[in-house]
């Protein structure tokens, strides 16, 4: 007898899918590529630059992660929308924590439009103006001179926030609701490594973000290499 899923419950299990492969993929790479400007301008571009180089790079984009992005943002909106909180009634952990993975999930929305604009295309009116797209020569400049403006650090570090816990307890709901992680206990110590993962992506982040103003971020400067720069590169023009 054939089993029959409902649409629903496919697209929620493809909701989750997109969450973990390819976002959460994409999430790891960014705060690693990100991080490479603990060690100054020509480390970082150097490896934007090696993104650049990836053969299909604009396929990958919108195949790989503006496609998934697109289905997993509207319909966490449409789950969001139809979600009945109850923190009032039932303050316990575990409904502070799903009304957490609904929050972020709208914040992230509207964040992650605006850093596509800002940082991918440079569309953001009295921001920066240069895309990083085609520009990686000019891309540690670009995000320097954007995270030199106190407001736009703020909102980096909280879109740094969302992510890392709606990512990491993405992975929790992922293990659960695919039976991945069965019992109790198992469900318990599975959460706990969620959670710190969340604070290590979140330290990560951060500090890859302080990178881009102050060298080697939250670190002491001689934990990090700087090599002389002997190129200058004006920064792009701001209005």
């Amino acid at each position: 007898m054939a089993i029959k899923f409902s649409r629903t419950f496919l697209l929620r299990k493809l909701h989750q899918i997109t969450g973990i492969v390819p976002l959460g993929l994409f999430f790891f790479v960014h705060m690693f590529t990100n991080s490479k400007a603990m060690n100054g301008e020509a480390a970082f571009e150097k490896a934007v630059q090696e993104i650049h180089d990836i053969p299909y790079l604009l396929l990958i984009e919108i195949f790989g992660i503006f496609i998934p992005l697109l289905f997993h943002s509207i319909y966490g909106v449409i789950i969001s929308s139809e979600a009945r909180m109850n923190i009032g009634t039932y303050g316990t952990a575990r409904n502070w924590f799903y009304f957490f993975q609904r929050a972020t999930g709208i914040f992230l929305f509207v964040f992650i439009f605006f850093h596509v604009l800002n940082m991918r295309f440079g569309l953001v009116p009295g921001l920066n103006t240069t895309p990083i797209a085609g520009n990686a020569d000019l891309s540690y400049n670009i995000v320097s001179a954007e995270f030199s403006i106190t407001w736009v650090m703020v909102l980096y570090i909280f879109g740094v926030a969302a992510t890392a816990w709606h990512l990491a307890y993405g992975f929790w709901l992922f293990a659960v609701d695919w039976g991945i992680v069965i019992g109790e206990n198992a469900q318990k110590y599975a959460l706990y490594a969620c959670i710190a993962l969340a604070i290590g992506l979140f330290g990560v982040g951060t500090n890859a973000a302080v990178s881009f103003v102050r060298p080697c971020g939250l670190f002491p400067k001689s934990m990090c290499e700087h090599k002389v720069e002997t190129k200058k590169v004006s920064e792009p023009k701001r209005f």
